[in-house]
């Protein structure tokens, strides 16, 4: 998406709207015991603009062509999802893959249903389009990512994806990761640290990413997440047992996550018009961000890429089982 200027107090205005939305379900008519037809599920869902996918599924009424009626619930991390599902209090959820491959390597079965999004359509795609992306000081000398060693690096939790490949990318410019210090900061409270020299470097994602590059003295060092070619930032999940239990139920799920996925990339203005209602934002600050690629398409090598990675860093103790944990709703 073509990134137009944005102020940086609207900006953080989307910050504060995406991090209190509110639990949304389809028509309230929907009766919760499904005596109109329609299976009452909880899906879990991020307080960013890409979840807008699943809220524009609920509004269009994909959902309950399927058969679904569903609710959202929104966690502040990936990981913090898995419990909640695990437990069965969410059917489905969307989260990024390697706390599923963490999840799975510790023994919490899960199943990935399908794939949610890419950073880029193409991984071809010109970085400045970057969805997330390192952030550093005008003026800090980190020009490449082997500068990073030696420096301090934010990220909203330890162990993330934007963590490992960043790791990766300084081993690979001929740094020493090893000397490479992250720390924890909330995405909304990173750039005031970057800007008190109190961290070198940050890694954000939208909204943050434009909030910061809006600002003064900041730039991009590069997107961490290119490590790794055609990468799935996100996936849709659900615990193994129900996904087990109810295939009919996953796979309704997946494909009115897939014809949500189609419609939002089809037509762009529906996209952006979706994301300022879920945000209750001006279409102007939604076209500034770099929106992430929404489909339902999964890319299995890059997962068996991130597995290896993760393993090769300490993040995994073991590689993971992906032919257990990657159980498509088609295999069921």
């Amino acid at each position: 998406m073509i990134k137009k200027t944005a102020s940086i107090a609207s900006v953080a205005a989307l910050c504060l709207a995406l991090t209190s939305c509110t639990t949304t379900s389809a028509d309230s008519n929907v009766s919760a015991d499904g005596a109109d037809g329609l299976t009452p599920v909880t899906v879990g869902v991020l307080q960013i603009a890409t979840s807008t996918t699943v809220q524009l599924a609920i509004d269009e009424g994909i959902f309950e062509k399927h058969g679904l009626d569903v609710s959202l619930e929104f966690g502040q991390g990936g990981a913090a999802l898995l419990p909640a599902v695990s437990s069965g209090s969410m059917e489905f959820a969307v989260g990024n893959p390697l706390s599923l491959l963490t999840a799975e390597s510790q023994g919490l079965e899960m199943s990935i249903l399908s794939g949610y999004s890419l950073s880029y359509e193409h991984p071809t795609d010109p970085e400045e389009f970057a969805p997330s992306a390192i952030i550093v000081q005008e003026d800090s000398g980190i020009e490449t990512w082997s500068d990073l060693e030696g420096k301090r690096v934010a990220t909203n939790t330890l162990q993330t994806q934007g963590h490992l490949t960043t790791l990766a990318l300084v081993d690979d410019d001929g740094g020493d990761s090893a000397q490479v210090e992250f720390n924890e900061i909330a995405f909304p409270d990173q750039l005031a640290q970057l800007e008190q020299g109190n961290i070198d470097a940050m890694w954000v994602p939208e909204p943050f990413l434009t909030m910061a590059l809006n600002t003064d003295g900041t730039r991009m060092l590069g997107d961490p997440l290119r490590a790794i070619d055609d990468l799935n930032s996100m996936v849709t999940f659900s615990s193994r047992d129900f996904a087990t239990e109810n295939p009919d139920l996953a796979k309704a799920f997946t494909d009115s996550i897939a014809e949500a996925a189609e419609l939002a990339m089809s037509d762009e203005t529906e996209y952006v018009q979706a994301i300022s209602d879920f945000s209750d934002m001006e279409v102007e600050l939604v076209e500034s961000l770099n929106l992430e690629y929404i489909t339902a398409e999964m890319n299995p090598t890059s997962l068996h890429e991130l597995n290896e990675m993760a393993v090769e860093y300490g993040f995994l103790d073991q590689p993971a089982d992906l032919d257990a944990l990657i159980t498509t709703a088609d295999d069921n």
